[in-house]
């Protein structure tokens, strides 16, 4: 790769690393609600602009059916999951389950496209991928099996979104998918709030946290993430899957002084090293497109 597709890969590492802790602080004064409402909000205000200026949206509209499935599947269903999952685990948790996408992708082709079987090496290693799951979810101690669960789900829903964008949208504007996404998103979440309003102001690390996860780790995010696939290729970029975690879990002991136990070592070791067994050789042709909406480790 380039040094300018390194930095970039880098960057990205970083940008996508951090959403877990921010999502952590901003939810001590605010409501999971709340704080994805405030980000797709922000994350909005940077995007449409940019959309707008050009000839992005007219084709978008098209499909606006898939552009709600993707709205619920890409933002809405998991940024709340993982929002509600991490008032019950540890931030760097939710970063080592959301790396288990690439395995949620793995299964979900095969029903969406009967030509793509898994088999050989790739089975066992979705086989040793789930197997560091269950040792995630079921062999750490103090851990909330239900919030883990919650983020669990949140990744199989980036992984259906994946597939949607892949099958549904892959020759649409990315640029023009995200904004409409987001602005879908936004208006979802917004009847929402009543339901669980603040009690009191945010302090500024909260809308410190906000502003991160907004325009840095969603919007900057993205357009980051096209940058990336433009400079190194799609198959190389996906690899960041596998890098975000390890920024998570760095800066929840750094920052939340969480703890990390042998299990979770060996369970994200299982998950690693599973998805990357089960994404080796030629990718299928189902995957080969371009991954225009970024998934978990994006956008989380």
């Amino acid at each position: 790769m380039t040094r300018r597709a390194w930095l970039l890969f880098l960057l990205m590492a970083v940008i996508w690393g951090i959403p877990y802790l921010f999502i952590k602080v901003a939810l001590r004064d605010l409501s999971p609600i709340g704080v994805v409402f405030a980000r797709l909000l922000l994350a909005t205000l940077v995007i449409a602009p940019l959309a707008a200026r050009g000839d992005h949206l007219r084709q978008v509209w098209r499909r606006w059916r898939w552009i709600v499935v993707l709205a619920v599947c890409e933002i809405v269903a998991p940024f709340l999951l993982i929002a509600l999952g991490e008032q019950r685990i540890p931030s760097s948790l939710a970063g080592l389950l959301v790396a288990a996408e690439p395995l949620f992708i793995a299964l979900l082709a095969l029903r969406v496209a009967a030509s793509e079987r898994v088999g050989g090496a790739r089975l066992v290693g979705v086989v040793v991928g789930f197997i560091g799951v269950v040792v995630l979810l079921g062999f750490n101690p103090g851990r909330d099996v239900m919030g883990a669960l919650m983020v669990l789900a949140a990744t199989l829903l980036y992984a259906v979104g994946a597939l949607v964008v892949r099958l549904r949208l892959a020759d649409v504007s990315s640029t023009g998918i995200t904004a409409a996404t987001l602005v879908v998103s936004t208006v979802m979440v917004l009847p929402l709030l009543p339901l669980d309003l603040p009690r009191a102001v945010p302090d500024a690390a909260t809308l410190l946290s906000l502003l991160v996860l907004g325009v840095v780790c969603t919007a900057i995010g993205l357009l980051g993430f096209y940058a990336l696939i433009a400079a190194a290729g799609a198959s190389r970029a996906s690899v960041i899957t596998y890098v975000n975690p390890v920024v998570a879990v760095g800066l929840g002991i750094a920052f939340l002084h969480e703890s990390i136990h042998a299990a979770t070592l060996a369970g994200f070791a299982l998950v690693l090293a599973g998805s990357l067994v089960s994404a080796a050789g030629p990718p299928p042709r189902l995957l080969r497109r371009s991954r225009t909406v970024s998934t978990p480790t994006g956008t989380a």
